[in-house]
């Protein structure tokens, strides 16, 4: 038996003690005797970090947790062009993914689109993808280009018609200058 500076005796025994915590019972590897005469057990480290452990979610096969990470990754490696956007190009939810779908669609881009408006993980999940805050995101052969700000940009200046050509795409403004030329 030993004393503390807090006035505790510490009582250590080769007994294993145990001790309730939450349903779970614990083993104890030491107890304190209080100046009021009442015995305090504490549970050992390994006794914690087991219940604790215990305590993490379990997953049925159909419940294993996603790796969002690689879905995206797959997402942007398997399509020539893909946008992640708010709603569907059909019906942009916002004017900055309305943008991104209208150049898209002046230069006839078929491309992948994902609504990350009716999946939150797949939203937060591209943003911690490419380190980028803003949602759309424009992907071409695995590559982030940028939002909407930067696709505006490349259409502008005509660095899209040949972001475009890079993987193999013809831009429909291209046929529309030959035949201005002519």
């Amino acid at each position: 038996m030993s004393v503390s500076r807090s006035g505790l005796r510490m009582l250590t025994s080769s007994a294993s003690r145990q001790f309730r915590f939450g349903r779970s019972i614990l083993p104890m590897t030491s107890a304190a005797l209080t100046s009021t005469g009442k015995v305090n057990f504490f549970p050992s480290k390994e006794s914690l970090v087991n219940y604790f452990e215990a305590q993490q979610p379990r997953y049925f096969s159909s419940e294993a947790p996603r790796d969002v990470q690689k879905e995206i990754g797959d997402m942007v490696a398997n399509n020539k062009v893909v946008v992640f956007m708010k709603g569907v190009p059909e019906a942009p939810r916002c004017g900055f993914s309305n943008a991104v779908v209208q150049i898209l669609r002046m230069h006839d881009v078929t491309y992948d689109a994902h609504n990350v408006l009716e999946d939150e993980e797949l939203r937060q999940g591209i943003k911690d993808f490419s380190s980028w805050p803003t949602i759309p995101q424009v992907y071409m052969e695995g590559e982030f280009i940028g939002g909407c700000d930067i696709l505006l940009q490349m259409h502008q200046s005509g660095e899209l018609v040949e972001e475009l050509q890079k993987v193999g795409i013809r831009s429909a403004l291209l046929g529309a200058e030959e035949d201005d030329k002519k």
